[in-house]
């Protein structure tokens, strides 16, 4: 399958995208500026203690106390805290746990004023990013996660990724992995390790020891709250989860975050560092291969498919709700192979849509009704599959008798919700607008003082496609002929794809756009 990864870097934020088959199926975006990742792991502080709700809020530096229930404590939890508060005080001699007494492990049944003091100091792992009014979720259960294996600390238990389905492959797996495992040390082998030899799997498990020693290292005289380790920045851990030999290529629009993944991927996957590519176009990269475009007809609240069928997605507060409609251009007199044409086709899309916005918790989707059972077996066979690709953990249940299916999906961070609405183009939402015959004279009113303030700078005009088309109509680009002839200046014409009907911007040689307003105040 082809597989690509195109990353858009901004002063501000890095977007994501993940292509297959050329088609978008996850966006993710990550502000340049974000204190807190899933995977993170903070010292924090307990501020209040809810027996009502049998969980604990803590303090990790967040404007809103993140949230510890009793069941993600883990039951190492005694040990956990023993570790922290000697390392704290310097009493822990080492990182390593081979002389580690352990402390009792906590009932699953207990309650949290049990084991957890209020404004006591504890380790934990952020579960979830903070969701709607909700502050983080937090876990004890600390693991240190690689490409081929996770790290659990205080744990001696060796399992196996479900996704390698090879019974010999997996014990092999099972015997390499129990033979380099520290004493104390848990260990998970990956899906990506299929295959792996002892070395790499080796040189991977020194990686995340290093880590933990670390961690270790920062709870020196460490006040709480603090971050003690951070996860991979989201980029990273994209490549490290995903990034598999059936990986194409991965474009990436600046030069230092280009350098940062080809040094990343030296490390984990050298023979992978050829696929990745720096964009240098003028042309924005997402423009360039289509997302933009992909984006605006995926979200919403309606997305249409080829074959003129639709999905109508909901959200309530406890739920997402998935319509199915058949829309008007299927004509066939049967039915019901009909029907099961454009559920399948439905249940492509929907797996895309849980993946691409990524929307957890409760999802109900109501396919068009199919009266024979074994048409109804094959769509949630299908649905099964089209689900396999999707990295969070999630439970499909066959159809119900009303044609409802019923689905759970891993929510770990806010849903990718893009507003894919547009002002009105002509009126910008007041109802008025100025005479569009005029378009052309303020346009040329912007550059003749521009050029008047700035006479050095070099100059590009960016356009919605529309205005771009007409300023370029004709044989001869005859407005940039007229302009060079006046200003002995050439000026360069960029489309914008984002951009309203009317809208239009002037950007100096660097890129930087150039304020009107900031000129006349000059």
């Amino acid at each position: 399958m082809l597989k690509e990864l195109i990353i858009n870097s901004t002063p501000t934020e890095v977007e994501i995208a993940l292509l297959e088959k050329k088609k978008l199926v996850e966006i993710h975006n990550q502000k340049t500026n974000s204190n807190f990742t899933v995977g993170d792991i903070f010292l924090g502080r307990i501020k209040k203690l809810m027996p009502g709700l049998n969980a604990a809020f803590v303090d990790i530096g967040y404007k809103k106390d993140a949230f510890l229930h009793y069941t993600d404590l883990g039951p190492k939890l005694r040990s956990l805290n023993k570790f922290t508060t000697t390392s704290i005080s310097k009493s822990q001699q080492n990182h390593l746990l081979d002389n580690f007494t352990f402390e009792p492990e906590i009932i699953k049944t207990g309650k949290i004023g049990q084991v957890l003091n209020r404004k006591h100091p504890i380790l934990v792992q952020i579960l979830k990013e903070p969701i709607s009014t909700k502050g983080p979720r937090l876990s004890c259960e600390i693991t240190i996660p690689g490409r081929y294996l996770v790290l659990t600390p205080f744990s001696n238990a060796v399992a196996v990724s479900k996704k390698i389905g090879n019974a010999e492959e997996r014990k092999r797996l099972k015997r390499l992995v129990e033979s380099i495992r520290p004493k104390n040390f848990g260990l998970i082998v990956r899906t990506a390790a299929d295959g792996k030899k002892v070395a790499d799997l080796h040189e991977e498990l020194l990686i995340l020891t290093e880590k933990w020693q670390q961690m270790y290292e920062q709870l020196h005289n460490a006040n709480a709250p603090q971050k003690i380790l951070s996860e991979l920045d989201k980029t990273s851990s994209i490549l490290r989860d995903i990034l598999t030999n059936s990986f194409n290529k991965i474009t990436v629009n600046d030069r230092e975050m280009y350098n940062n993944i080809r040094s990343y991927l030296m490390q984990i996957a050298p023979d992978q560092v050829k696929i990745v590519n720096h964009y240098t176009s003028s042309k924005p990269i997402f423009d360039s291969f289509g997302i933009t475009r992909q984006i605006k007809a995926s979200f919403g609240k309606t997305a249409t498919m080829s074959s003129g069928a639709y999905l109508v997605i909901e959200h309530t507060e406890a739920m997402h709700v998935v319509d199915v409609n058949s829309g008007h251009k299927i004509h066939s007199n049967d039915q019901e192979s009909n029907t099961l044409a454009v559920n399948m086709e439905a249940a492509e899309e929907v797996a895309r849509q849980l993946r691409l916005r990524d929307i957890g918790g409760i999802i109900i989707v109501d396919f068009i009704d199919m009266r024979n059972n074994e048409n109804r077996r094959k769509l949630f066979s299908a649905m099964r599959d089209f689900m396999k690709k999707d990295r969070a953990q999630h439970t499909i249940l066959p159809l119900s008798k009303f044609g409802l299916m019923q689905i759970t999906r891993q929510r770990a961070r806010p849903e990718v919700n893009i507003s894919t609405a547009e002002k009105c183009p002509t009126c910008n939402g007041s109802g008025k607008v100025n005479a569009t015959i005029l378009l052309t004279d303020e346009v040329e009113r912007d550059l003749d003082f521009i050029i008047n303030s700035q006479p050095k700078a070099g100059l590009s005009l960016h356009l919605h496609p529309y205005l771009f088309a007409y300023f370029k109509s004709g044989l001869l680009p005859k407005k940039q002929i007229d302009w060079f002839k006046k200003y002995k200046k050439w000026i360069k014409l960029n489309v914008n794809n984002d951009y309203q009907l009317t809208e239009y911007r002037f950007f100096d040689q660097h890129n930087d756009e150039i304020r009107l307003g900031t000129l006349e105040n000059a």
